[in-house]
């Protein structure tokens, strides 16, 4: 079981949500890369407890509202990464950037809609901070046969600077 402190995790908890990460990337990767007073995560898919739980294409086999589910996941997992990078997601001012990747048919034009997922998840968590600047991008295919992929960008406080 995770302990997780501060007011973003009590915040996570309230929302009845759970971190199922970190899910860290192979080597020579780094889940989380921080620069400055910025920290970007790599792609995070719909994994819980090291499972995809999402995999498929939107637009044949996965529907929208089971990719808005899977992008909510993602993010969560991007979450995870950060916590562990920063010791804390208290440390976090202001999610600057979502991108998201959408494994879609070419008459698939919903992707927005399925990144949603992530937007409103990061916005609950983190209020007004939570609200970002964002892609949605429809792709071929996504490492592992995954129906979503999300990489996170924010801005960080130093640390004991909460």
């Amino acid at each position: 079981m995770r302990l997780m402190q501060g007011r973003i995790a009590a915040r996570i908890e309230a929302l009845g949500l759970t971190l199922h990460g970190p899910h860290p990337p192979h080597d020579p990767l780094d889940a989380v890369v921080v620069h400055d007073n910025v920290a970007r995560t790599s792609g995070q898919l719909p994994r819980i407890e090291g499972k995809l739980t999402c995999i498929g294409t939107l637009g044949h086999d996965v529907s929208v509202d089971e990719g808005a589910i899977a992008a909510e996941v993602c993010a969560l997992n991007a979450l995870a990464v950060l916590e562990q990078e920063l010791g804390s997601l208290d440390r976090v001012e202001r999610v600057l950037t979502v991108t998201g990747f959408v494994a879609s048919t070419p008459d698939f034009h919903e992707q927005p809609t399925v990144i949603d997922g992530a937007s409103r998840v990061l916005y609950a968590i983190f209020g007004d901070a939570g609200r970002h600047t964002r892609s949605a991008i429809g792709v071929a295919a996504l490492p592992r046969g995954g129906a979503v992929e999300i990489e996170v960008t924010v801005a960080v406080a130093p640390p004991g600077h909460q």
